[in-house]
C-alpha cells in the first residue's frame, strides 16, 4: 500500500487512550515508520516536542487536561512552540460539521474520523506529502492555508463577503455527523 518510504519520518501520537495509541502505532509500523513517540495528552505532547523533532503529529480531540484543539493552537501560536509548522492530523469520533470546521480553523492539516484504518491514515499522510500548503497568518489564525484549491474564476477581495459584513453562520450548529467522504469533500471543496 505504501508508495512513500516513511521510515525516516518521526511521528508523535497524542491520545489519552493507550489502546488507540497502540493501534495507530501498529498501523504506522506496518507503513514502514520506525520512529514513533507517544503522549497521553496535549500537555505531555507539547513537552515531548521540545526534544523530539516530529515530522507529523496524529492527535486525538478529546483529552484532558489539555485537549487536541488547545494542543494544536499551542503548537501553532505558542511563543515557545518548537515547531509551529509541523503537519497535524486530527483524529476523532466526532464528525459533526462544526467540529470539522473548528479543527480546520485551529490549524490542523487533515481530519481523520474514527474508526481508522491503515488505508485512511496513509491517505492523510500522503495528502500532507503531495499537497503541501503554505502557512498563513490572518488575525488570530496561524496555520496551513485553509483554501485547498485555487479558484481560477475568483478575482475579488481576499476575504469572503459574509466575513466582511459580519455575517456568516456563527452560532449555527449542525449536529449531524459527517462521513469521512463528506469531510474530505467539505475540506477540499
Amino acid at each position: 500500500m505504501s508508495d512513500y518510504n516513511l521510515s525516516r519520518l518521526n511521528f508523535l501520537i497524542v491520545d489519552d487512550n493507550k489502546h488507540m495509541r497502540a493501534l495507530v502505532k501498529s498501523i504506522l509500523h506496518a507503513l514502514g515508520v520506525k520512529n514513533v513517540l507517544e503522549a497521553s495528552d496535549g500537555a505531555d505532547a507539547f513537552k515531548e516536542l521540545r526534544h523530539f523533532p516530529a515530522d507529523v503529529i496524529i492527535c486525538d480531540w478529546n483529552m484532558s487536561p489539555l485537549d487536541g484543539l488547545d494542543f494544536v493552537r499551542m503548537v501553532r501560536t505558542g511563543s515557545d512552540s518548537p515547531n509551529p509548522f509541523v503537519p497535524i492530523i486530527m483524529l476523532t469520533g466526532h464528525t459533526e460539521m462544526n467540529r470539522v470546521m473548528e479543527a480546520r480553523d485551529s490549524g490542523v492539516h487533515e481530519f481523520l474520523a474514527k474508526p481508522i484504518s491503515a488505508k485512511k491514515l496513509y491517505s492523510r499522510i500522503r495528502s500532507i506529502i503531495e499537497n503541501p500548503r503554505p502557512f498563513v497568518r490572518a488575525g488570530l489564525y496561524f496555520g496551513p492555508d485553509r483554501r485547498r484549491k485555487a479558484s481560477p474564476n475568483y478575482n475579488g477581495p481576499e476575504r469572503r463577503q459574509s466575513e466582511q459584513e459580519g455575517g456568516g453562520n456563527e452560532g449555527e450548529v449542525d449536529a449531524s455527523e459527517l462521513s469521512q467522504d463528506e469531510i474530505n469533500a467539505l475540506l477540499n471543496g
